[in-house]
């Protein structure tokens, strides 16, 4: 770490994505950064050799950036239109200038930070069905939509059942016991029920097929139904000891017990549908490829997207600038962050059991810094 955090400990359940299986510190009352408030911070160290790959996310979610409503309330997107402009034209070697010259450095709430870790996960699979590899792997439901619930119980994603009344989507159990079979649903198969559902949690990843070839998907839509963390039932009925949770070793458990592991996956009721990805790369929030070692996931309503964020954690690995590019399902509240580490065993490993304390600045325009000081 480049200066001592002040988080308190939080509680490992799993490091993963999308609905990452973690337990962190609560999402403060406010509901935007705004609201929440943020205070000038110093300019860090800046370093060339992290700036340059920041940089280069930095302008590639630009385009994206200038036309999104900030939900933070911090920034709008003339805010960016010069810092984007500048970038576009800028010499790498200049990188590590323009982050600590162009921006105002912010400390949204007390600054404190939690992160998790995440990656692009691959799996074995298919794309026909057969012995051995025959677990579908859906694309979204045309009956899938949004809508106000017949029993008065507020709004959501749903469906019409046949007494046309709009009810909750099927869940996992609903689901893997064929509620969506024989409708052509199926993108492809996977051979392995634990990777798909860490797949899930993920919410993107590769498929690799027998024959080497390799299929990219991303994330298109949920179910609606909620998420529960399945490490953290493991650890409430003690079957695995806090420090002993990690998507590995969940995943062993579940191969290692097949019917409990079943049922245990199938207390998480949300349920993950996929398209097919063209590209360099996995898709984050803001539909741009994300960076191994420079994207991170963010709650909009605290960070705006597209911004960069400088992290100074535990895990010095960590420590740097990193581009907000991304969202999650358990990434919520100000400060709390999720870091991609691409694919491959490595960055499985990292993000399996990355959960770090420390603290975060938000880079922003000085034009909204200078413009919400004037309108205090």
């Amino acid at each position: 770490m480049r200066w001592a955090a002040t988080a308190a400990a939080a509680l490992i359940l799993s490091s993963c994505s999308t609905t990452r299986e973690v337990e962190a510190p609560a999402a403060p009352v406010a509901t935007t950064a705004a609201m929440l408030g943020f205070v000038r911070a110093p300019v860090v160290t800046v370093l060339q050799s992290e700036a340059e790959p920041a940089l280069a996310a930095f302008s590639k979610s630009c385009e994206k950036l200038i036309l999104r409503e900030d939900a933070s309330g911090l920034t709008t997107g003339q805010d960016w239109i010069p810092l984007c402009a500048m970038a576009a034209s800028l010499d790498p070697s200049m990188a590590a200038n323009f982050f600590a010259s162009q921006f105002t450095y912010v400390r949204v709430g007390d600054g404190t930070a939690f992160a998790t870790g995440y990656f692009e996960p691959e799996i074995e699979g298919c794309r026909e069905p057969r012995p051995g590899c025959d677990i579908p792997i859906y694309a979204v439901p045309d009956d899938l939509t949004r809508g106000t619930f017949s029993d008065g119980s507020g709004e959501g994603r749903g469906r019409t059942n046949e007494a046309g009344e709009f009810v909750l989507f099927h869940d996992r159990a609903a689901i893997e016991a064929g509620a969506l079979a024989g409708r052509g649903l199926e993108i492809a198969y996977a051979k392995d029920a634990a990777d798909l559902f860490f797949l899930h949690i993920q919410g993107s990843g590769r498929v690799r097929m027998d024959d080497e070839s390799v299929l990219r998907i991303g994330y298109a839509s949920q179910n609606g139904r909620e998420y529960i963390a399945i490490g953290r039932l493991l650890r409430e009925r003690g079957i695995m000891a806090r420090e002993e949770i990690s998507m590995q070793s969940i995943k062993q458990w579940i191969r290692d017990n097949p019917e409990a592991g079943a049922a245990l996956m199938r207390e998480n009721k949300s349920y993950i549908f996929f398209r097919v990805l063209e590209g360099e790369g996995p898709l984050g929030a803001m539909e741009v490829a994300v960076t191994p070692g420079v994207t991170v996931a963010a709650d909009p309503k605290f960070v705006p997207l597209g911004a960069p964020v400088f992290l100074d954690l535990d895990d010095d690995r960590a420590d740097g600038f990193w581009i907000a590019q991304d969202t999650g399902g358990a990434i919520k509240g100000a400060n709390r962050f999720d870091t991609f580490w691409g694919a491959g065993a490595e960055a499985a490993e990292i993000a399996g059991s990355f959960a770090q304390n420390g603290t975060a600045l938000v880079l922003i325009p000085k034009s909204a810094y200078a413009r919400a000081q004037a309108q205090r």
